[in-house]
């Protein structure tokens, strides 16, 4: 969901170089490696920590449980990251970040990668100096509303006011969106999350919009009042929602990749966070480079050649770490699938 809002790409970069520059280098050099390869793993290893930026806000990708402890997609893929970084998914930091300071969280060096439900376009890409390693949810730009307005479908909402969070790439759907149909709106813009689900549940707005499992994650929150929300069928962009890495740190990026490569292929071959032991002596070739049984698929990355036997067993596979925190909201996988099911995740040979 998140984007540049009234931010120029250039604007965020240039953000991120300075705060860069402020704490002893621009992050779009890397430190020289060493050990490993990658400056960033390196620097993870020394300091024992997996520094990863999150929401902290959104139920079902990472919100705090009762004890404290981050839950949701998005902090079990920084859990999975970790293991197969330092061998142990404990060693993670959960940093939390906004719409509009995240970028320059990972530009600067305060995160080794981010975790927030972010969209991946070529515009951040291409100008912020960092990348996309792949995508954990593939999601589109959703309204909320209430029943009561009895709105069916986004066209329906001309002259609409509609609660968005600034910095976010659901602003520029929005406008997009209305453009194309020859539409007007009016934008309410609230940074913080809990005051932009208030301001729509207490009317300021006529919907609310963000990225459409969030919008579903939030409805659900709502226990019977849930009835009184209607989530319209209209998905209007396309929100492939990524986990990024700082640009010229290779190894990295390949670590980052390779980790929900690992947890896709365990997925394709039965292999779950309680059942992984009984395949120690598997026959099937895949299985066995994947656990770390021959090859040296670890050795490739500058990691121990069982890292994805270390991700498997802290978090399970991508179906479980799915079932865990988004099925308990009530959205079908549907597209976030692996290929076998129809779904689009599908993970290249580990050879």
């Amino acid at each position: 969901m998140v984007g540049f809002g009234r931010w120029s790409a250039k604007t965020v970069a240039l953000a991120g170089m300075v705060a860069a520059w402020a704490v002893g280098g621009s992050a779009l050099t890397p430190a020289r490696a060493d050990g490993t390869g990658s400056a960033t793993l390196d620097a993870a290893i020394k300091r024992g920590l997996v520094q990863c930026g999150v929401s902290g806000q959104v139920p079902g990708f990472s919100l705090p449980d009762s004890q404290g402890v981050m839950r949701g997609l998005d902090a079990d893929t920084c859990r999975a990251i970790t293991a197969a970084a330092l061998g142990d998914a404990n060693k993670v930091k959960f940093v939390p970040t906004t719409a509009q300071n995240r970028f320059t969280a990972l530009q600067s060096g305060e995160i080794d990668v981010l975790s927030r439900s972010t969209t991946w376009t070529l515009g951040r890409e291409g100008n912020l100096g960092l990348e996309f390693a792949w995508v954990n949810y593939y999601d589109g730009t959703g309204f909320l509303v209430k029943k009561s307005s009895g709105v069916k479908a986004a066209k329906d909402m001309d002259g609409a006011t509609i609660c968005v969070q600034p910095g976010t790439s659901t602003e520029l759907a929005i406008q997009d969106y209305y453009r194309l149909h020859n539409m007007k709106f009016t934008p309410i813009l609230i940074q913080e999350l809990s005051e932009i689900q208030a301001a729509f549940l207490s009317g300021r707005c006529d919907a609310y919009s963000t990225d459409a499992s969030a919008l579903a994650t939030f409805r659900f929150s709502q226990g019977p009042k849930a009835a009184d929300l209607v989530l319209l069928p209209d998905i209007i962009s396309k929100e492939p929602l990524g986990v990024m890495v700082r640009k010229g740190d290779d190894k990295w990026f390949d670590l980052v990749r390779w980790t929900f490569a690992a947890m896709i292929i365990a997925e394709e071959k039965g292999i779950t966070q309680a059942n992984i032991d009984t395949f120690a002596d598997s026959k099937d070739p895949d299985i066995r480079r994947l656990l770390g049984l021959e090859g040296d698929m670890g050795k490739a990355l500058g990691l121990d050649n069982r890292f994805a036997y270390n991700v498997i067993k802290a978090v399970g596979n991508l179906g479980e770490m799915w079932d865990r925190n988004i099925t308990p909201m009530g959205v079908p996988r549907g597209i976030n699938n692996i290929w076998t099911h129809g779904g689009l995740q599908y993970a290249p040979p580990m050879r």
